[in-house]
């Protein structure tokens, strides 16, 4: 009896670690669902829209500019932020101050990315810490499942593109 019970509990214990290792892959490496707060994407993303994040392409290099990524906060390694990609490395972004006043450009460097909030008077982004590592990048956001009234794939930058052609 004794024999039959530890059988079936070393059983169980095997197959929650042997599927516990398969969600942690599939969260890993294929994707999630997230729930985005703050009002920097607005209106592209509201405050607790759910979205589903891929995240195979940071894997193979596939982000590109316009992306709307989940990154680690360079400002705090605990926390994730939810913004547009910019920029990649060797493009040369202009940059605004937060007053509108002064316009200079900043180039991104090798292994780098630029991050904007699409809310740009709400957003605190790569115009205020830099432009990130690209591994800080944790998923390319695509898809919003809630409210079910936005369902379906996200919308391009409301702002249009803002890169220098100089």
């Amino acid at each position: 009896m004794l024999r039959g019970v530890l059988g079936k509990t070393f059983r169980l214990i095997g197959y929650t670690i042997q599927y516990g290792c398969i969600a942690h892959c599939a969260f890993e490496y294929v994707g999630g669902v997230l729930m985005c707060s703050g009002p920097s994407m607005e209106p592209t993303i509201q405050n607790s829209d759910i979205v589903f994040a891929e995240n195979l392409s940071r894997h193979f290099y596939g982000i590109q500019r316009g992306d709307i990524v989940i990154a680690k906060s360079p400002s705090d390694p605990k926390s994730n932020i939810c913004k547009r990609v910019i920029g990649l490395e060797g493009d040369k972004i202009l940059t605004n101050s937060p007053s509108d006043f002064f316009k200079s450009h900043s180039y991104v460097p090798t292994g780098h990315v630029w991050l904007e909030g699409d809310n740009l008077q709400n957003s605190t982004d790569s115009r205020y810490y830099g432009p990130i590592p690209y591994g800080l990048i944790r998923g390319r956001i695509f898809f919003k499942i809630w409210p079910l009234s936005d369902f379906g794939f996200l919308r391009d930058s409301p702002n249009g593109h803002r890169f220098s052609d100089d």
